[in-house]
């Protein structure tokens, strides 16, 4: 035995660091895995002979590192890490865990970095540093409190709390707020879920004049705020365009300081740049959209509508002028379709609204709670115009999104236990329904009923790898090709009706995030991007992005959009 070891070892400097990092890299492998791993997998994504393999896993799961499901012959994660994660928070000290980011953020910005916690109806300032070059005294300093809602850290903690702890909490606050504080409860709830949707808050002089912010939340495992940490400084350096470039900054921070323990899926890392942009690509609408989603051709007005997201509009453009007519709106919208009795129907926050070009009207059908930490994505109408649409956790939480089905009867659950539910299609027989689910890097297909609307037979229609980028919109062609923008992909790409990549458009901007046909004969395909979490390096080295972009999409034509009847 001792000669065996002594075999293993004979390449390492100490005595079992080969085994041990063998062991480190297979407990990688499993925490890793989106599902539980068998043997043969786990053996062979190692690169280990199976003997080896073996004993390691099996020393893991005697020291319940590793689980081994008998049933499945699988392998997961042990319940021991469990009883060491609860130790390490027992001793989490968050001032002493922030220093090295708050450090970092104020050298990087060259701004005042803060770390919060919420205390009683306040907020309390625990620990800053300041930048070297600031030339301005800024108020609330280290020991202040402020007002939760009027601040960028209170705002960001708030945004992660139950809507009825909100409340509670909210309805104690007594200290003073600043100029612009959001004094309206709706309006401010809504400010909110804008701001857990992003995943950060920012602050416009609305503790102080003068003074702007931009905070992220520090999670612990139960994805509950242990603190905020912040960027703030003077209102003429941290404009709302720079507080968004540094939204990625102090959210990769408050990630490092909680070490990931319960963050969201929402991405930070960006593929490279490509080597160039395909030929033919031109922006249609130069825009600088936070989220620019839902893209939607209306023959009628000879316009292409789209929205954005997290800074709340309906845009009503013509690309032949590049004229941009900008509706805000109250609440988040994502997604858009023509309605039978005139105008449009737009998939908000509150539920399917009326839309007559001018503002949102009545809600038309609810398929989600008031109160839920949800709200809808993509969506489109099938040939019998109903309207089918996602919803997904504004934090992206695995499994909490569905796919719902609309109509003048109210709505319907069609599938749940979806992680991020995205772009939404249908085949020109209306035989096929093809669903993107974004965090699970694929593009599902099911048997779709046009009569009856139900949809059976769920399998993957294209998967994606982490180089690719993240399937998020989609278009179908006439000819039932599927055109995908690939968020973080940096292009669009094009699926033959059987699968297979059949055409892959590169584009000046990391993060497509859907497309469309339009144009008089729905010959061209327009994309739009987004520039959310993208830092300020990544801004300058795309700064076309959040604009609309137009392709040939090489000679095919889209479908007509269906209207919606209810």
């Amino acid at each position: 035995m001792r000669a065996r070891q002594q075999a293993n070892d004979e390449d390492a400097g100490v005595p079992g660091t080969q085994a041990l990092t063998r062991g480190i890299a297979l407990l990688n492998l499993v925490a890793d895995a989106p599902a539980p791993l068998r043997f043969v997998d786990i053996a062979e994504r190692a690169g280990l002979a199976r003997p080896t393999a073996h004993r390691i896993l099996a020393a893991l799961v005697e020291a319940r590192l590793l689980r081994h499901d008998a049933a499945t012959q699988t392998f997961a994660l042990g319940a021991r890490f469990l009883e060491m994660a609860h130790r390490v928070w027992e001793g989490f000290d968050l001032r002493a865990t922030a220093a090295p980011e708050l450090e970092r953020l104020a050298r990087l910005a060259g701004e005042t970095a803060r770390l919060a916690v919420l205390d009683g109806d306040g907020v309390l300032y625990v620990d800053q540093r300041d930048a070297e070059q600031e030339a301005v005294r800024l108020v609330n300093r280290v020991g202040a409190r402020v007002a939760p809602h009027a601040s960028a850290c209170g705002k960001a903690m708030l945004a992660q709390l139950p809507a009825a702890e909100r409340r509670v909490l909210l309805s104690r606050a007594t200290l003073p707020a600043g100029p612009r504080a959001i004094a309206d409860a709706d309006a401010l709830e809504r400010d909110l879920l804008i701001s857990a949707a992003r995943g950060y808050a920012l602050s416009l002089e609305e503790a102080a004049a003068g003074v702007n912010a931009v905070a992220a939340a520090v999670l612990d495992r139960r994805a509950r705020p242990l603190g905020a940490i912040c960027l703030v400084g003077p209102a003429f350096r941290l404009n709302e365009a720079k507080l968004h470039a540094l939204g990625r900054e102090v959210m990769e921070a408050a990630r490092r300081i909680s070490g990931n323990a319960a963050q969201s899926a929402m991405t930070l890392q960006v593929a490279p740049r490509p080597d160039s942009v395909s030929p033919g690509v031109e922006v249609a609408v130069r825009a600088e959209a936070l989220l620019g989603e839902g893209p939607l051709w209306s023959a009628r007005d000879n316009r292409l509508l789209w929205v954005d997201i997290l800074a709340p509009a309906i845009h009503l453009s013509d690309p032949a002028t590049g004229e941009d007519r900008v509706v805000a709106t109250e609440e988040m919208v994502a997604a858009l379709a023509p309605r039978e009795a005139g105008g449009f129907v737009a998939a908000a926050r509150s539920g399917l609204r009326a839309f007559d070009g001018a503002s949102l009207g009545k809600v038309l059908a609810a398929p989600i709670a008031d109160t839920a930490a949800l709200r809808l994505n993509d969506g489109k109408c099938d040939a019998a115009g109903r309207f089918w649409v996602g919803s997904l956790a504004l934090d992206s939480t695995p499994d909490a999104g569905a796919l719902h089905r609309l109509d003048a009867q109210g709505a319907q659950l069609m599938q749940a236990g979806l992680h991020v539910p995205n772009g939404l299609g249908f085949s020109r027989d209306n035989r096929l329904l093809y669903l993107a689910d974004s965090a699970r890097r694929r593009v599902d297909v099911f048997d779709f009923d046009l009569a009856s609307g139900s949809i059976a037979n769920r399998r993957v229609f294209a998967s994606f790898g982490e180089d690719e980028g993240v399937p998020d919109g989609l278009a179908v062609d006439e000819e039932g090709g599927v055109w995908i923008a690939l968020w973080d992909g940096w292009r669009v790409v094009r699926h033959a009706p059987d699968g297979r990549l059949d055409r892959v458009i590169h584009l000046p901007v990391p993060r497509p995030t859907s497309c469309c046909f339009g144009g008089a004969d729905l010959g061209t395909l327009y994309v739009t991007s987004a520039r959310v979490r993208l830092s300020a390096a990544q801004l300058a080295e795309a700064p076309l992005s959040g604009s609309v972009f137009a392709l040939d999409p090489g000679g095919v034509r889209g479908l007509p959009d269906h209207a919606f009847l209810g």
